[in-house]
This record gives C-alpha cells, structure tokens and sequence, in this order.
C-alpha cells in the first residue's frame, strides 16, 4: 500500500536555490526535491558533507528514493537582499580570526609575526575603511575548536533571492509505513535544525502536517488549503516517470550534499493545477 508523508513549509522567508553558486544565489518559485530531502536528512542527522552523526541515521540514498511532490498554497513574492559579510571598519587582530581563546592565544605569535599587530595592509592602530572577518568558521579536525578556514581581507558579498511570505506544501510517497513514520518524529524533534533552503529561513510553523494512506497525488488533491491561501486552485509539481506524456526534466535528484562534491542526477516532475478544499470565500 503506498503512504504519502505530507509537509507543511511556511516561514517568513524561504529559499529553494537551484543554480545558486558565488555571488548569485537564486531562489526557484517552489520547494525543489533537493531542498526537502536536505531538510528531512538534516533532521535525521546528516551534517553538511553527508556524514552520519548517529549509528541509526538512514542513508541518504534511501531518503533519495522517496518520490517527491509540492503544492504552492500560496506561492509569496521573489525579493532579494545585497549581503555582505566581513566588512567594518573597527580594529581587527589577527588573533580575532580564531574564536577559541586558548587556540588564539598560542596562535597569536606566528600571526602577529607574518601580518603585524593589526590586520591590515598598513601597520596602524585602527582600521579607518574596512577590515577583513572570519568566514568559512567550522571545528578544527583536530582539537575541535572553531576556526576560521578563510582570513581574506575583503568583504564577500553576494546577492541572495528569497520567497516571503509562501507557504507550500510538500508531499514524500513510499510503501514503507515505518520509514514515513520515523521521518515524521525525526521532523517534531529533530537531530539538527530545519531551515527553508537556506539558513536564515527557519520554519514558521510545525513542519510535518500528517500521513495520508494514499498516492501522493490524491494526498495533494484532497488535503486542505493551507491558511490565507492566495487563489481556490493552485500548481502543484509531481515526481513521475520520464515517459509521462508532459513531464519535463529537471536536475534536483539529491546524489550528495557534501560542500566540495555536491552533485545531483536528473529526474522528470509534471505540473498539474489542483482545486484542494478550504479555498477563500
């Protein structure tokens, strides 16, 4: 018998990057297959480079395998936010680049020693027009401590497209009841936090919204609207085979989520336009 495991993906803002790379980060205009399996191998245990942090934690070939939905209830609008991180222009030293007090103190010397007391181009007291921050922080291998992998001296910047105000709502199918069911406790009480595609997009709302023992598009078609929805009918985006008469491919089918060798397959979707109960009056 096939299970459907229904999620409900609402926040203030959200982002589904597809092309995202650099100084350019898009945002698609609904949640991509990618993006929920992410979210759903986030909040089994997954970190960033796809290593498990507990023994039970699924693989994410198996996450991979689920067949993917989703329903724009209310699709929000596309803004977008110049971002710049590491910029400022207060004082800096070189031992501020390492957030572990001990682990700076030892550093220190060499630092000092290769870029002077202060970071900068110019041996001086402040910094007058910018300075350069830490980036790329993460555990040092050995000791665990926080470290900064990335000492440049110039801001990064980037421009980052969202969705405000959407809410959506995704829909995974298998015929393994037990698997949708650990999935949901997972997504209540998570191993690691949940965003909406992007880190500064948590989740307004509970994430998992049930578990319909039926095909993913009976789920989407008979499960209502989700509130303030903008339009009675609504597109939804449905995993099929390539061979359906008007699928289309898109390149979203999760290999892996390692920051280095992130990599994805092609899979086929098909949209469809549903009339869910609960529309506006």
């Amino acid at each position: 018998m096939t299970h459907t495991l229904l999620l409900r993906l609402e926040g203030l803002l959200q982002a589904w990057g597809t092309r995202s790379r650099f100084s350019d980060r898009d945002t698609a205009t609904h949640p991509t297959k990618s993006g929920v399996i992410g979210l759903l191998a986030a909040a089994d245990g997954h970190d960033r480079n796809d290593h498990p942090t507990h023994p039970d934690t699924l693989p994410l070939t198996t996450l991979a395998h689920l067949r993917f939905g989703v329903r724009a209830d209310r699709p929000g609008h596309p803004v977008h936010d110049f971002h710049t991180a590491g910029g400022g222009t207060y004082p800096l030293r070189p031992r501020d680049l390492i957030t572990d007090p001990q682990r700076a103190a030892r550093a220190a010397p060499a630092l000092e020693q290769a870029t002077g007391p202060t970071f900068t181009h110019a041996a001086t007291t402040t910094l007058t027009d910018w300075y350069g921050g830490p980036k790329n922080v993460a555990p040092d291998p050995e000791t665990g401590t926080l470290t900064a992998g990335n000492t440049r001296r110039t801001a990064v910047t980037s421009t980052r497209w969202y969705l405000a105000d959407a809410a959506f709502l995704a829909a995974v199918e298998s015929d393994d009841l037990p698997l949708l069911k650990r999935l949901a406790r997972r997504l209540d009480e998570p191993r690691r936090l949940l965003w909406l595609g992007r880190k500064s997009c948590p989740p307004s709302h509970r994430v998992p919204h049930g578990i319909r023992h039926t095909t993913l598009e009976t789920a989407l078609s008979d499960t209502p609207l989700l509130p303030r929805p903008a339009h009675t009918a609504c597109r939804a985006w449905i995993e099929v085979p390539h061979h359906t008469p008007g699928a289309l491919p898109v390149q979203d089918q999760p290999l892996s989520f390692a920051s280095r060798h992130r990599a994805h397959a092609p899979r086929w979707e098909k949209r469809l336009t549903l009339t869910p109960p609960g529309g506006p009056a």
